[in-house]
C-alpha cells in the first residue's frame, strides 16, 4: 500500500514541490484523506450529539427514520441506520446529513457489539427472533433499546438483569402490540378512575387496503410481510375468555369463529381471533375481567374464502409439493378426491359446501387456472404465497389502511355501560404507509422521551403505563392516528 501510495504521489507532484518534498507529499495526504474524514470529524465536533442506532431498513423503518431525522436538528441526535442492504438504507435516510447509512450483518457479533457500544440507544426492527442479541448486547454495555414485537419469554428473562444495569428494554412500541395497548390502556384508566368495573373487553386491528384502492373481491392486498399474511391463524389454538368461560379455537377452526364489527364510515369488516387473549388479563390488569378477547379484522367475505385453503391444508409448510410440471389447477386439485366424473371446482364446492360467492373469491385468485405455476418445489404456503403476491400487490399510487377497534362494557353505580373506541389512519404513499407510520412513529416518541430523561423506567417494559402511553398518543394525533370514542349505553 504504502509503494502504491507513493508512486501515485511521485507523479501527480508539482515541479516546485521537489525542493521540499517530504511537505508537499504530506499535504496531498491530508487533501486526500480530509473529505473521506469530514461527515466523522463533523460529529466528533458536536459534542453533546446524542446517537441512535437503527438496526433494520425494512419496510416498517420507514416512517421511523424520517421522523428521527426530521427531528434530528432540533434534539441534536444522529441517526445510523444498519442493514445488509447498504442502498436501501441510504435510500431511507434521503442525504440528510444527520444520517448515516451502514452495511452491516446482524450475526456479526464483534461488529453489533461496536455498533451499540458507540451509540446510546439501540432501536431493532430485525425480525422478532434476532431481538434477542441485541438485547443481550444492550444490557452487557448499558444501552436503552427500543423494539416493536412481543415480549417473548426469553425476553421475559431479562428483566432481572436489565434493572441491574438500569436498562430499559420497551417492547410491543409498534401498532398490534404497541397503539392497541396504548389506547386500550387510556380508557381502562379512566373507566378505572371513576370507579368502574371492565365486565367485557375486546381489541381488534387490522392492516387493510385504503377504500380508495379496494378494488378485487377480497377487500385485501399485501401491506406487510406475505408470509405472516399466508400463515395468520397458524400459530397455534386461539384461547381466550366469555362471561368466567374459557374458550378454545383450534387452527382449523379459527377462520369459521369469526364476528361482524362496524365501524362508522368504513363499514362492516370480520374478526378473527388472536393467539392469545388470556395472557393481556394481567398485562391490563384485568385479571377478573369475564370477558376478554383480542383478534385481527378483515373485509367481508374474506374469512369464509380463506378458511378454504385452511381446511384443504394448503397454509402448511410441513412438507413440499413437486410442483414442476403443475398448474394451479394442479395444485388445488391435488387436495381433492378423484372424482373423473366432476371438474375441480364441483368437488371443492361439494366437499365444502361452498357458496357461490365464496366460489367466486377462489376464481379470482387464479386458483383455477391452468397456468404453471413455475417452480420444482415449494411448501403449499410458499406456493399460495406466490400465486398471492401477484393478485394481491399494491399498485404504484394504492395506498394502505389500519383499522383499529376496541370496546369496553363496565358497570358503574349499579349501571352497565359500553365505549367503544376505533382508529382508522391511510398511508400517505408506498414508502410512508399507514402501516410503516403506525409501527413507526410510536417507536420516534418513545426514542425521544428516552434520549431526553422523560421516560425513566428499567427492565423489560410495554407501553402500559400513563406516563408512556399519555404523550405518545397525544403526539401521534399531529399525524392523524388518533381515536374516536362513542359511548353506546
Amino acid at each position: 500500500m504504502a509503494s502504491k501510495m507513493a508512486g501515485t504521489e511521485s507523479q501527480i507532484l508539482p515541479q516546485s514541490a521537489i525542493r521540499n518534498p517530504q511537505s508537499a507529499i504530506q499535504n496531498l495526504r491530508s487533501e486526500i484523506c480530509v473529505p473521506r474524514l469530514k461527515k466523522f470529524y463533523l460529529w466528533r465536533k458536536i459534542s453533546n450529539v446524542k446517537k441512535i442506532l437503527v438496526i433494520g431498513a425494512g419496510r416498517s423503518s420507514s416512517s421511523l427514520v424520517k421522523y428521527l431525522l426530521d427531528n434530528a436538528e432540533a434534539q441534536d441526535w444522529k441517526v445510523t441506520l444498519a442493514d445488509r442492504d447498504l442502498a436501501l438504507a441510504e435510500s431511507k435516510l434521503n442525504g440528510n446529513e444527520r444520517g448515516e447509512a451502514l452495511l452491516f450483518e446482524a450475526d456479526n457479533h464483534l461488529r453489533r457489539k461496536e455498533l451499540i457500544e458507540e451509540c446510546d440507544l439501540v432501536i431493532s426492527m430485525l425480525p422478532a427472533s434476532m431481538h434477542m442479541m441485541v438485547a443481550a448486547d444492550a444490557i452487557e454495555l448499558g444501552k436503552n433499546l427500543i423494539t416493536p414485537s412481543y415480549v417473548s419469554p426469553e425476553m421475559k428473562e431479562l428483566n432481572d438483569e436489565a434493572r441491574r444495569k438500569g436498562v430499559l428494554l420497551l417492547n410491543e412500541m409498534g401498532v398490534d402490540p404497541g397503539i392497541d395497548h396504548m389506547s386500550a390502556m387510556r380508557v381502562i384508566d379512566e373507566i378505572k378512575s371513576k370507579g368502574g368495573k371492565l365486565i367485557r373487553f375486546e381489541s381488534f386491528t387490522g392492516g387493510l387496503i385504503a377504500p380508495q384502492s379496494d378494488d378485487n373481491p377480497w377487500h385485501y392486498k399485501f401491506t406487510w410481510n406475505p408470509r405472516n399474511v399466508i400463515m395468520a391463524g397458524m400459530g397455534g389454538t386461539a384461547q381466550y375468555i366469555q362471561n368466567h368461560n374459557l374458550k378454545y379455537i383450534p387452527i382449523h377452526k379459527i377462520f369459521e369463529r369469526y364476528k361482524e364489527i362496524e365501524i362508522e364510515g368504513y363499514g362492516v369488516f370480520e374478526g378473527y381471533a388472536n393467539r392469545d387473549s388470556l395472557s393481556y388479563r394481567s398485562v391490563y390488569g384485568l385479571e377478573d375481567v369475564p370477558t376478554i378477547y383480542r383478534g385481527t379484522l378483515r373485509g367481508q367475505g374474506y374469512c369464509k374464502a380463506w378458511n378454504v385453503f385452511v381446511q384443504l391444508g394448503m397454509t402448511t409448510e410441513d412438507f413440499e409439493v413437486e410442483s414442476k410440471n403443475m398448474t394451479w389447477r394442479d395444485f388445488i386439485n391435488s387436495y381433492l378426491q378423484y372424482d373423473p366424473e366432476l371438474p375441480v371446482e364441483g368437488k371443492i364446492q361439494n366437499y365444502l359446501n361452498l357458496d357461490q360467492e365464496t366460489m367466486d373469491l377462489l376464481k379470482w385468485t387464479g386458483i383455477f387456472d391452468s397456468t404453471k405455476i413455475g417452480v420444482d418445489s415449494a411448501t403449499p404456503a410458499a406456493l399460495l404465497q406466490l400465486l398471492l403476491e401477484d393478485k394481491w400487490k399494491l399498485k404504484e399510487d394504492d395506498k394502505d389502511m389500519i383499522v383499529m377497534w376496541h370496546r369496553f362494557d363496565y358497570e358503574l353505580d349499579g349501571q352497565e355501560h359500553q365505549v367503544q373506541s376505533s382508529m382508522v389512519a391511510i398511508g400517505e404513499d408506498h414508502t410512508y404507509t399507514a402501516m410503516s407510520n403506525t409501527v413507526g412513529l410510536p417507536m420516534g416518541i418513545a426514542a425521544k422521551m428516552i434520549l431526553n430523561g422523560e421516560m425513566k423506567l428499567t427492565g423489560v417494559q410495554m407501553p402500559i403505563l400513563p406516563e408512556v402511553y399519555e404523550p405518545i398518543l397525544d403526539e401521534l394525533t399531529k399525524f392523524d392516528i388518533q381515536f374516536v370514542e362513542k359511548t353506546i349505553h
